[in-house]
């Protein structure tokens, strides 16, 4: 059975989809058969991967309302083992529509029960709220990523999404672990970046990763390609975080075995 890991931060801006892409491009590429379920209306992931989101027949929506099974939603992507569940911003309407619906919290959970069967891993990529959306990505998946920038506001969404964890716990999915807490567009010479890093480690000493994610142009650049940085610049500093990053999670997940 493959693993559903969830990308989340109710705070934008803090390098959630393009840990998902690069991540399962990482993955991809050494073997892994890789699904991204694109869930946040923004798309980003779904364009980093240069897929046109004019030629979409069924995206994450349409799954998600019953309209089709996730199967037919699913397009292969131009880079090894990686397949998209795109989006649009129609699945921004989903959030309230689901308040009605029976099983509100559980539709993605069982949308991705046959998916993770075929995949190694699940990656979804989570709007940048806690509303129904990240609920269900929650709900469905076995690990978090919290992705978080060296700012002192960014201490304050870490306690409120672990808030939210709890809750999950409680109500719907008592196995959700943090997978880890990843630092991204770090400045290694500010001296803000190590205070942040060393508070998060104080508090959350075992959910951290080790490996951070630096602020690099060529994570910054690849999007417009529409290519994961390992595709894009495989020799940058960039592409290097996130093989480390893989690496890191294997190893860890070896551990718990």
């Amino acid at each position: 059975m493959g693993k559903v890991i969830a990308v989340s931060n109710q705070k934008g801006g803090v390098g959630k989809s393009t840990t998902v892409v690069n991540l399962a491009a990482v993955f991809g590429a050494k073997g892994s058969k890789v699904l991204i379920i694109d869930f946040d209306p923004q798309g980003n992931t779904t364009t980093s991967f240069g897929i046109s989101k004019k030629s979409i027949r069924n995206t994450v929506y349409d799954v998600l309302l019953g309209d089709c099974p996730i199967q037919e939603a699913v397009v292969a992507s131009a880079f090894r083992g990686v397949s998209v569940v795109p989006t649009t911003q129609d699945l921004a309407s989903a959030s309230v529509q689901l308040l009605t619906m029976e099983n509100r919290a559980m539709r993605l959970k069982s949308c991705l029960e046959d998916a993770r069967k075929f995949y190694d891993y699940i990656f979804i990529d989570c709007p940048p709220t806690l509303d129904m959306l990240t609920i269900n990505a929650l709900v469905a998946a076995d690990s978090v990523i919290i992705p978080i920038q060296c700012e002192f506001l960014s201490l304050e969404g870490l306690v409120e999404l672990h808030q939210t964890i709890k809750r999950v716990r409680e109500t719907w999915n008592s196995t959700l672990e943090v997978e880890g807490i990843l630092f991204t567009m770090c400045v290694a010479r500010y001296k803000l970046t190590e205070q942040i890093i060393k508070e998060v480690k104080k508090h959350f000493p075992s959910e951290t990763f080790s490996t951070v994610i630096p602020r690099n142009i060529a994570i910054s650049e690849a999007p417009s390609f529409g290519e994961p940085v390992i595709y894009y610049e495989k020799k940058s500093k960039g592409a290097k975080a996130y093989e480390e990053l893989a690496k890191e999670m294997v190893k860890r997940n070896k551990k718990k075995k």
